[in-house]
């Protein structure tokens, strides 16, 4: 399925990337959260079980980021929520 014109598709993408590598990076555990809503629009989210992945994301970003990861945890949330919605759409 083409959803790279999609927004947010770029960081969807390397998220699936990242988790069927097994890396828990921001896009793979932004993914991980999504994915019973990635999975029922079509996507083939790898079913790697990570317990959490709410905290963990914001754990990451924490650790990155400091004092503005929760700017940055509710923006990707969105960035997640804008992207189901397009792709639900372009079904």
């Amino acid at each position: 399925m083409e959803f790279d014109n999609l927004p947010g598709g770029d960081i969807i993408r390397q998220g699936i990337e990242d988790l069927s590598a097994g890396r828990q990076t921001v896009p793979a555990l932004l993914v991980a959260v999504g994915a019973p809503r990635l999975r029922r629009c079509g996507l083939d989210v790898p079913e790697r079980s990570l317990p959490s992945p709410e905290h963990r994301l914001y754990e990451l970003l924490t650790r990155a980021d400091g004092a503005t990861a929760h700017s940055r945890y509710n923006a990707l949330l969105r960035r997640l929520v804008s992207f189901e919605r397009a792709l639900e759409c372009a079904g």
